[in-house]
């Protein structure tokens, strides 16, 4: 069988191998491009040249269109305006951007060779993707500037440059890897991999980025600002200055606080600064020998008083029974946001109460304690001896005779 198989092979009649194709050098692959664009040149003049004056308008229309913007954009009011902004990304517009975009719209037309073509779609493609890039950076980072104006200018200087710097290398990153997909490059592996490496950055320096993003959100989110009075776990204190890592307040004793904005914002924060009322409550307690009809009437007294002020009563009314004392509620609002004028109205009510309560016979009630004694057998002892009953002027007291 092996050698009937062997001899049936020998039998079939080879194939007639191909000649070898005669490998070209560099130098000739140059010159055979050379000879066919000059003769794309040769053949397709005409369709050339009304290319060549098609692009020239349309670059011609995409410069006036970009001058047009920037004169608009730099009367615009404001520097922050969504105009400005406009204007900012206009003026990021590279003029060879606006020749590549006009050569590939008229590119077509001429029917380049494939190489051309290939060329100017490569530049096309690098060129457009980066200008996006650009426009996407100015565009965030002018809104960013644009968020931040208000009160943080010093916070948003001394970020801008980090910030800018963040933003600058994940925009290039998305285009580089843009720009390597449309040349048919595998990117999945160079994704995976910056996703590992920016991993490994963020749990390097946890606590700076940590501290910088909470910094961004006071800036955006604004609780508080510079100059406004907050209350901070235990403390209430001054805001003095917010920077990228900490933030320093000034304490209403004079201590300059120190704090850390990631600390920071982990508590409850109270802001003063935008109380358009603030409510005064006062407690005042009765002595218990205060007759009912009084302790009615004391609520529209308190209330005369708030009023008479100039400022909003809010209620009055009997508290509880103390040890010593008939306590009594008074509750007003102070329409002002300045603390000064909130203790000045506070004092000037107080001191009109204490008058109005005195003209109407009120007495207030302090700490008082009063000790009964009594005999073995229940008897009430008196603790001091009872005074003798004064006699009588019609009294005579007769002397010895």
């Amino acid at each position: 069988m092996i050698l009937q198989f062997f001899a049936a092979a020998a039998a079939v009649p080879a194939k007639t191998a191909k000649p070898a194709a005669a490998a070209t050098t560099p130098l000739q692959d140059l010159t055979g491009y050379w000879d066919a664009s000059v003769a794309w040149v040769n053949t397709h003049w005409l369709q050339i040249g009304i290319a060549v004056a098609a692009g020239l308008l349309i670059y011609f229309v995409l410069s006036m269109v970009r001058r047009f913007a920037l004169k608009h954009a730099a009367a615009s009011d404001g520097d922050m305006s969504l105009t400005h902004i406009a204007g900012r990304v206009f003026n990021k517009t590279k003029s060879t951007v606006l020749a590549i975009v006009a050569i590939r719209l008229v590119a077509g037309y001429a029917d380049p060779p494939a190489m051309i073509l290939q060329i100017i779609q490569f530049i096309f493609t690098i060129a457009v993707v980066m200008q996006v890039a650009i426009w996407a950076r100015e565009i965030v980072l002018g809104l960013i500037q644009r968020r931040a104006a208000d009160g943080q200018n010093e916070t948003l200087s001394n970020a801008m440059g980090i910030i800018r710097l963040l933003i600058s290398v994940a925009l290039f990153a998305i285009a580089a890897i843009v720009i390597l997909d449309n040349m048919g490059v595998n990117v999945t592996g160079l994704v995976a991999g910056l996703g590992i490496g920016g991993i490994a950055i963020g749990l390097a320096a946890q606590g700076i980025f940590s501290d910088l993003f909470a910094s961004l959100s006071i800036i955006f989110d604004r609780p508080f600002r510079v100059g406004e009075t907050i209350k901070y776990d235990l403390s209430t204190a001054t805001v003095e200055r917010i920077g990228l890592k900490s933030t320093r307040l000034r304490s209403l004793n004079g201590e300059l606080l120190v704090i850390s904005n990631t600390n920071l914002l982990s508590k409850e924060i109270t802001n003063f600064a935008h109380l358009n009322r603030r409510r005064v409550t006062f407690m005042l307690n009765m002595i218990y020998q205060t007759s009912p009809e009084k302790l009615r009437e004391l609520p529209a007294i308190l209330a005369e008083q708030v009023k008479a002020a100039g400022h909003e009563f809010v209620r009055s009314s009997f508290v509880t029974f103390s040890a010593s004392s008939l306590d009594f509620e008074l509750l007003f609002d102070v329409f002002s946001n300045d603390f000064d004028e909130v203790v000045a109205a506070r004092s000037d009510v107080a001191i009109r109460v204490i008058e109005a309560l005195a003209a109407n016979g009120y007495e207030f009630a302090y700490p008082t304690q009063t000790t009964f004694t009594s005999a073995p057998d229940g008897t009430m002892i008196m603790p001091y001896p009872e005074s003798p009953k004064p006699r009588s002027p019609s009294t005579k007291v007769s002397g010895p005779s």
